[in-house]
């Protein structure tokens, strides 16, 4: 299995990106994971490279799950590339941060891209990591990004339309990981950036955008006749939700490593009956969705 451990200003240089691709099979993607809010690497102890974009994930924790294992890069499989950033603080500062990120993680794929411009490249994200990874795109051509997945994103809708709206979006499959079990956390951006409107937990409309609501049974089920077999919700609230439930990597793997396998429009059609938006009710956010 290959990982390369990568952070925000300090990017391996050209010999070091082009040898971990080296070697891989044509289609073998690169798939840059994201990590979300209150992890950096400028500490040991909160470090997403001891967590999830480790192979070899802390104990001491519930929610230190491997990304890259449970994604399948191994050996010539693809390369695993754990982009850590400064994701601590208040949310705040995140956020003004998750935009520099942006802009540096537009330059490793930019290097990526330089070395191999025909390798397939994706995004995977979590909350604040699925904001890094879509505002990366007002930086990059037409092309650069094959699929992103977004888990629980905190996005806004308005902003959104505009990324898809840019060349690298209008070309890139988004598959938007939401369900009531974030609903809490939604409440929470939408308090803390009252201005960004209505987020993507609601749906978004858009040729290229894949929402796959997690909560609803007759989403899973759609699934599991696709072959996803995915565990239903554990707890009303789990921000983790997304990349904790037992089956969900499966299908992250599919989206990922076979994209021709797991079309947009088709999964859009199976998906469309069983995927209509949920009725959130959070009065006290004015215009929540």
């Amino acid at each position: 299995m290959t990982l390369l451990p990568v952070n925000m200003g300090d990017h391996p240089d050209d010999a070091t990106l082009g040898a971990a691709m080296a070697g891989l099979p044509p289609n073998a993607p690169v798939v840059i994971m994201l990590h979300g809010f209150r992890f950096s690497p400028e500490r040991h102890e909160t470090s997403p490279h001891r967590h999830i974009l480790s192979l070899e994930p802390r104990r001491d924790c519930w929610k230190a799950v491997s990304w890259p294992r449970h994604l399948g890069l191994q050996g010539d499989a693809g390369l695993a590339v754990a982009y850590g950033w400064p994701a601590r603080g208040h949310i705040w500062d995140a956020l003004a941060r998750a935009d520099l990120a942006a802009a540096d993680l537009a330059r490793l794929v930019g290097a990526v891209r330089r070395l191999d411009p025909e390798r397939p490249l994706h995004l995977i994200g979590h909350s604040l990591g699925a904001r890094v990874a879509m505002l990366s795109l007002r930086h990059l051509a037409a092309g650069d990004v094959g699929r992103l997945i977004l888990i629980s994103a905190a996005l806004f809708r308005r902003e959104t339309r505009a990324l898809l709206a840019a060349p690298a979006g209008a070309r890139a499959e988004v598959i938007n990981i939401t369900g009531r079990e974030n609903l809490l956390f939604d409440v929470l951006l939408r308090l803390a950036a009252p201005l960004g409107g209505p987020t993507v937990a609601g749906g978004l409309d858009a040729e290229n955008w894949l929402d796959v609501r997690l909560d609803r049974a007759p989403v899973l089920t759609t699934l599991r006749r696709l072959g996803h077999r995915i565990a239903p919700p554990r707890a009303p609230i789990c921000h983790w939700s997304g990349y904790l439930r037992p089956g969900v990597f499966g299908f992250y793997r599919a989206l990922l490593m076979q994209p021709h396998r797991t079309p947009l429009p088709v999964l859009r059609s199976r998906l469309a009956p069983a995927t209509r938006p949920p009725t959130f009710t959070t009065p006290w956010v004015r215009g929540a969705p």
